[in-house]
């Protein structure tokens, strides 16, 4: 068979018409000659210019870059797939987020920029020791070559190729035979690099803003459409939503989790396993989000390049606004994809094998022509996007923390951004030839970032957040943790298999905290602690008294659910008891809460009363906590949206 007859008709039964090639090649001509007119109009003359854009950027930028590096194959292919699988309930990851945005922006981004930093393990280096950098400098850089890298130009190139109906062909290049998925990836990874390799930080701040209107612009015309697909030919989008809603509220379809943002674990089980009810808003998701939007090198770097602290902390309120509407984008063609295969065409119901398929199937059978190639950009743009930012963050570590702290201390400005784009390259070349063989048999993708990333996690939360905010956090115990992250968590999963991951994280939080903390307490390293205002010892005891209320309460709460419901008769169950509800919908997960809010107690009553401290501690410095009116005001519509969100979708 002729190779080149088979690329063909498989693109000409594609469903793209001319308009949509047009689409798709005037966006990434528009992104290249964007990334490459940065790259070359502005000299990089410094590592500041190359890794931080020059710490110019405004708040837009800032916020636009920021989504843009979060949002990529993961959501628009794995978030969908899972929404397609499980339901809504995946959604909290977005809403969380935006709540975590808010936090990060307020009282940890403030602690970063004060201490002019490159990298994040940069500042494990100075507030603990060498040791704890190197070993952070390390599982990150595996972590975004062999995860995040891999992970999202894996599921573009999945996406594509099944909207472009090119599974399973090969094509002869010079006698090597190349799969179309590798030839897919080399694609994006090109593309990515074309721009962010020579022009670093600043040609990938800037295309984002770009890349966010196509992003936007793109999911929310997929959303809607395919809101009309299921309100059929003649039902339009009003007949589309009005279906779905007689969906979630039916009883016939109650105990269906997928318009559930809050999963009981009797109606389901699987679904349970990825969303664990309640624990999605007071448990292990908060791992996640505070490690990802907090402590994320490829995140917190767009952060660091903003011209001031206020600056940088309205770009994190943009971004957390922004995530609101990504649940529309990303969700939406999952859930009617789940809903027109399962109860629209009797036809259709075997049209799905894997979850991650849903999106792009959807995109070839439903997208209307010209929208189907704006839909095509916006998946594009998404992951093109993600690997520029994983690209130049990536390169970052390896240059600051690996290559000029122990292999080159001498070198200068113009050889490290040398050493910056040769490390980049070399990344790109270790993530095109992984991502097969880690990747190849994953059904829905998402879930396998958030679970193996969720290895990391409790230990980066309590390192870096009781290293930002704790005076009596030391060197030994964060070695300690930092060793025995990654063996817990192992243990937990070949231990407990059917524990839903979000709770075995959080299991291996409070263990890895209390150790954290007897250490640090138990140190013979401490000295005479710096002197606080009163004023300002006054306001962290008051703090310190009300978290510890708090952290009190939750873990009563969690204990009297957990053993109340083993005295239950045989007859109770989650419809007619309140204490069997509690447990159904995972409400253990307010031990978690309990101690999350326990360290903040301890940290905040600890830097009021002890008079010892670590001989690296950070100065205390309330002032830096300050915000602007509008910062306040924003950060309260988010969160009362997000509540009302969740009465609705309970």
């Amino acid at each position: 068979m002729n190779t080149q007859m088979s690329l063909t008709e498989a693109l000409s039964q594609s469903g793209l018409e001319s308009i949509d090639y047009v689409i798709l090649f005037t966006y990434l001509i528009m992104l290249i000659s964007l990334g490459v007119f940065l790259s070359f109009n502005r000299e990089t003359k410094n590592t500041t210019d190359y890794f931080l854009a020059g710490n110019t950027l405004t708040w837009w930028a800032v916020g636009a870059s920021l989504i843009c590096a979060n949002i990529s194959a993961e959501q628009f292919i794995g978030m969908s797939g899972t929404a397609y699988a499980d339901g809504i309930a995946i959604a909290a990851y977005e809403f969380m987020a935006a709540v975590s945005l808010i936090i990060v922006g307020k009282f940890l981004l403030p602690i970063m920029m004060e201490q002019r930093i490159f990298t994040m393990p940069q500042f494990l280096r100075k507030r603990y020791s060498d040791r704890v950098g190197l070993a952070f400098s390390i599982l990150w850089l595996f972590l975004y070559i062999f995860v995040n890298l891999t992970t999202v130009a894996w599921l573009g190139a999945l996406a594509i190729e099944k909207i472009l109906g090119l599974q399973g062909l090969s094509i002869s290049i010079g006698g090597i035979v190349l799969s179309a998925r590798f030839i897919i990836i080399f694609a994006l990874i090109t593309i990515s690099g074309l721009y962010s390799i020579h022009g670093g930080m600043t040609s990938v701040a800037w295309t984002d803003v770009m890349q966010l209107t196509f992003i936007i612009g793109g999911g929310l015309a997929t959303a809607y459409y395919a809101l009309v697909a299921v309100g059929g030919e003649d039902g339009g989008l009003s007949v589309g939503l009005e279906k779905l809603s007689h969906f979630a509220i039916d009883r016939e379809y109650a105990k269906d989790a997928h318009f559930h943002l809050i999963i009981q674990e009797s109606h389901a089980p699987d679904a349970f396993n990825s969303v664990p009810g309640i624990a999605a808003i007071v448990g292990g998701l908060w791992l996640t989000n505070l490690s990802y939007w907090g402590f994320n090198q490829y995140i917190t770097q767009k952060g660091l390049t903003a011209f001031s602290t206020h600056e940088a902390q309205k770009g994190f309120l943009f971004a957390g606004l922004l995530k609101l509407v990504i649940p529309i984008i990303v969700l939406v063609p999952g859930i009617c994809a789940f809903y027109i295969t399962q109860y629209g065409d009797p036809n259709l119901q075997d049209a799905i094998h894997v979850s991650d398929e849903a999106y792009p199937w959807f995109i070839k059978n439903f997208i209307p022509t010209g929208i189907k190639g704006l839909a095509f950009v916006a998946l594009s743009a998404a992951v093109i996007s993600s690997l520029a930012s994983m690209l130049i963050s990536t390169s970052t570590i390896f240059t600051i923390d690996i290559y000029r702290k122990y292999i080159n201390p001498e070198a200068n400005d113009k050889r490290l951004v040398a050493i910056g784009r040769g490390s980049a390259v070399i990344a790109l070349l270790f993530a095109l030839f992984a991502a097969a063989p880690l990747l190849g048999e994953l059904d829905q993708a998402f879930l396998y970032i958030q679970e193996y990333s969720g290895f990391l996690y409790p230990g980066i939360v309590i390192v870096f957040g009781l290293g930002l905010l704790w005076k009596r956090a030391s060197g030994t115990a964060a070695i300690w943790v930092t060793i025995l992250t990654i063996p817990l968590g192992v243990m937990f999963k070949l231990i407990f298999p059917e524990v839903a991951f979000q709770f075995r994280a959080g299991y291996v939080f409070i263990l890895l905290l209390v150790l954290f903390v007897t250490i640090s307490i138990n140190s013979k390293k401490a000295e005479t602690s710096q002197t606080i205002p009163k004023l300002g010892r006054d306001l962290l005891k008051r703090w310190g008294i009300i978290l510890g209320v708090i952290s009190i309460a939750s873990i009563v709460a969690a204990a009297f659910v957990s053993f109340g419901c083993r005295l239950l008769p045989t007859e109770a169950t989650p419809e007619n008891n309140f204490i069997a509800y509690l447990h159904d919908i995972g409400f253990q997960a307010f031990y978690f809460f309990g101690f999350l809010t326990g360290a903040c107690a301890i940290a905040s009553y600890s830097n009021a009363r002890s008079p010892y401290q670590d001989p690296k501690a950070l100065p205390i410095n309330l002032a830096l906590f300050s915000s602007t009116r509008g910062y306040t005001y924003g950060s309260i519509a988010i969160c009362i949206i997000s509540l009302i969100v969740y009465i609705m979708f309970w």
